[in-house]
């Protein structure tokens, strides 16, 4: 990383390091809370989605290749596994 921006990048760590300690007051209101609960279930769903996106791709390839396998030994070409 380039001299020039190892200052900005300290103070931008900073920056964010503090940044619970100065919320504080607006987390500690029921409505506050629920905020951080209701984004927690947000970000969760988001990973979720993209989790079970890779999923079905993945099962998707399986059942072809395994429907293509079954294909190839009920016509009588031998597939090695």
């Amino acid at each position: 990383m380039s001299a020039t921006f190892a200052p900005v990048l300290d103070q931008t760590l900073a920056a964010w390091a503090t940044l619970p300690l100065q919320l504080g007051g607006l987390l500690a209101t029921q409505l506050g809370q629920l905020l951080v609960g209701v984004v927690a279930v947000g970000v969760a769903i988001l990973v979720a989605r993209l989790v079970l996106r890779v999923a079905w791709r993945l099962v998707t390839i399986a059942v072809v290749v395994i429907a293509a396998l079954l294909l190839f030994s009920t016509l009588g070409v031998n597939v090695p596994l």
